[in-house]
């Protein structure tokens, strides 16, 4: 599973995990947030994008993403659930890393890519119960930045 830093390059999970851990270190007292987003482009193929921050909260953030591309996804329901699906096993490799790093208190957020108003709005009670019974804080729009502004920025 190889993720891309836009100032890094190429990095293996575990090189995220020791570069989030670094940007931690650098001011231990703030508060940070760790946001884990999947959006997806349909056009031949539907091309997932599964982005990680680290939030310096009010301070910065780095991020890492990653794409996974799939047959073409015509089911907007289908499509929606296998973007959940990529942020929550992401979301458990970072929780499991973050426990073994000391940090295990941390929460993590999902961001979906879902609404209160379009097309997705039918879907946020079973999509947020989804993240919410696997132990995750779920954001939607307009809260869900992760999803739809980072990771759909290279959905394209």
């Amino acid at each position: 599973m190889n993720f891309v830093s836009p100032s890094k390059g190429r990095l293996s999970l575990e090189e995220v995990f020791n570069d989030i851990m670094a940007f931690m270190e650098e001011i231990p007292g703030d508060c940070y947030k760790i946001i884990i987003g999947t959006d997806s482009h349909v056009k031949n193929d539907t091309c997932f994008v599964t982005a990680i921050i680290v939030h310096r909260v009010g301070r910065g953030a780095r991020y890492y993403y990653r794409k996974k591309r799939q047959r073409k996804i015509e089911s907007l329901r289908q499509k929606i659930f296998y973007e959940t699906a990529l942020s929550l096993d992401t979301a458990g490799k970072v929780a499991e890393h973050l426990a073994k790093s000391g940090h295990g208190d941390m929460d993590l957020e999902i961001h979906l890519d879902i609404g209160p108003h379009g097309d997705t709005k039918e879907l946020i009670r079973e999509v947020v119960g989804m993240v919410i019974g696997s132990g995750f804080d779920a954001k939607i729009k307009p809260n869900s930045s992760g999803a739809s502004t980072v990771a759909d920025k290279y959905t394209k």
